[in-house]
C-alpha cells in the first residue's frame, strides 16, 4: 500500500469551470469503474474511458489511481457530518429516538454503492491529507455526539468523553461493516439491534 506522498496528491487543482466538470466527470467515472470492477482491475484507462477523455487528460488530474481514491474517499467522509445534530429533541423520554437518528444518520451516508463502499474500506491509501480529513471529521462528530450525552436528562453515562468515543466507534464500524456486505438481515433489523444496544448503554440499564 502507498505511503503518504505526492503520489497520492492530485496534480491540477481545477480553476475553471470546465476543468472543474472534467475533474468530476473523472471522480463520477472511477466510482462507478470502482464498484463494477473491483480495485485492482478498476484501471485509468476504465476509468479514462468511462469518462469519455483521454488517459493523458486524466494524468492532467491525477497521478494515478490511488489519488483518484483518495479524493472519493476524502468527499465520501466530509458528506459524513451529522447534520440533524441540532435539531434534535432532547427532552425527557426521547432517549431511543435520538439514538436511532445518529444510527439513521449513518446508516443513509453509506447506503449508495455498496460495492464501492468496500472498495475504499479494503483500499484505505495512507494519504497525509486523507489522515487530516478524517481526524477533523472524527473530532467533529465526536463532539455531536458529546454534546447529546451531556445534555440529555436520561443518560447514565461515568465519562461523557469515553463514551461519545466509544458510541461512535460502534456506530460507524458496525455500520461499515453492514453496509459493504449487505447480507439476508433487513436494514430495519440491523438498525433496531444497534439502536437497542446503544440505547441500553446510555441509560444504564443492567
Amino acid at each position: 500500500m502507498p505511503t503518504g506522498n505526492r503520489r497520492l496528491e492530485p496534480r491540477r487543482k481545477p480553476r475553471q469551470v470546465r476543468a472543474e466538470l472534467t475533474r468530476e466527470r473523472i471522480l463520477t467515472a472511477a466510482a462507478h469503474v470502482f464498484a463494477d470492477h473491483g480495485y485492482a482491475a478498476g484501471t485509468t484507462n476504465r476509468i479514462a474511458e468511462r469518462a469519455r477523455i483521454s488517459i493523458g487528460s486524466l494524468y492532467q488530474y491525477f497521478p494515478n489511481k490511488d489519488a483518484i481514491l483518495v479524493e472519493l474517499l476524502i468527499r465520501h467522509i466530509d458528506r459524513g457530518t451529522w447534520t440533524g445534530a441540532q435539531e434534535l429533541d432532547l427532552s425527557p423520554g426521547t432517549l431511543e429516538a435520538t439514538v436511532r437518528a445518529l444510527v439513521r444518520d449513518a446508516i443513509d451516508h453509506h447506503d449508495d454503492d455498496p460495492q464501492l463502499l468496500r472498495v475504499m474500506i479494503e483500499e484505505l491509501p495512507a494519504s497525509p491529507e486523507l489522515r487530516d480529513t478524517m481526524d477533523r471529521h472524527g473530532k467533529l462528530r465526536t463532539a455531536q455526539v458529546r454534546d447529546v450525552i451531556v445534555r440529555h436528562p436520561d443518560v447514565r453515562v461515568g465519562d461523557p468523553d469515553v463514551a461519545a468515543d466509544l458510541i461512535l466507534l460502534t456506530v460507524e464500524i458496525n455500520t461499515h461493516k453492514f453496509m459493504a456486505a449487505p447480507g439476508t438481515v433487513p436494514v430495519e433489523t440491523f438498525e433496531n439491534e444497534l439502536v437497542a444496544m446503544v440505547t441500553r448503554y446510555l441509560r444504564g440499564d443492567q
